[in-house]
């Protein structure tokens, strides 16, 4: 089969049996590679059985050195710790490598940035179109509006969810920061008390059941609210997305890109 050789690391977890099913649906890609951490029962076994389909041919492992050798990009949904150390393997391999992992540190994107100076990295808070078009809207009304209209941003995710606030809400506050073109740390609003300060970015966290991701941006003003909201269903809107960024990176110049570069609406073209 011809495209790209793709490998998921936490081939196991919920968003990586996710990435999986999208490469096999994706035309123009292939699984070359699954990857879990040491120690897992999945280890030896071929990925098609154990997600209860016909075999593929593809055997997984727990080291990912192995598996990045021969691949041309990586998807990878996994932890700080382990992107970073990804990160470092998928640069020596050349590989285009996928980024969806949340809460990494200022020291973890230092380490990524120094890896995207030999690979292609594709580093997103959220993989949606839909997530990302709100982006793009949201820097475009915080320049609108300015400083009279107070900005919060609210987001709901499953009970299960680590990190918070989301890297989404992370993502669309750095977006209305940058329309009024000030600097997030410095007006980032979060467990409040008291009053709120004018030019504050509020951001507040709900997490429970089974919700797959809520995103809502409120710009209220003095009689009038502006309410921008993206709404998730499906967790694979978002393994497909991780998808279309490995396929978009072949050929690419070396570099730090997200997904608005991958539709088209980045620097990056």
């Amino acid at each position: 089969m011809n495209g790209p050789g793709i490998v998921v690391t936490g081939a196991s977890g919920r968003m990586g049996r996710m990435a999986i099913r999208a490469v096999l649906d994706t035309p123009g890609a292939r699984l070359s590679g699954a990857v879990v951490r040491p120690g897992h029962d999945w280890i030896g076994r071929d990925i098609g059985e154990v997600l209860g389909e016909a075999r593929l041919g593809v055997t997984v492992t727990d080291d990912p050195l192995e598996a990045f050798a021969t691949a041309q990009a990586i998807i990878d949904f996994t932890t700080p710790a382990a992107t970073v150390a990804h990160a470092a393997l998928a640069a020596q391999a050349r590989a285009v490598h996928v980024i969806g992992t949340t809460g990494l540190s200022d020291a973890d994107l230092a380490r990524i940035g120094a890896a995207a100076r030999h690979a292609v990295i594709v580093r997103a808070g959220n993989f949606s179109l839909g997530v990302n078009l709100l982006i793009g809207l949201t820097r475009q009304v915080a320049a609108a509006l300015g400083e009279d209209f107070d900005v919060e941003v609210l987001e709901a995710h499953h009970g299960a969810k680590l990190d918070a606030p989301s890297g989404t809400a992370l993502m669309l506050g750095q977006a209305a920061a940058e329309g009024r073109g000030v600097t997030l740390a410095d007006v980032a609003a979060h467990d409040r008390t008291g009053a709120r300060r004018r030019g504050d970015i509020g951001f507040a966290s709900l997490r429970g059941g089974d919700i797959v991701g809520e995103h809502d941006v409120t710009f209220a003003g003095a009689g009038e609210r502006i309410v921008l909201r993206h709404i998730a269903t499906d967790r694979g809107i978002f393994a497909r997305g991780a998808v279309r960024a490995a396929i978009w990176g072949q050929d690419r110049d070396p570099g730090d890109y997200d997904m608005l570069d991958v539709l088209g609406m980045g620097g990056a073209g």
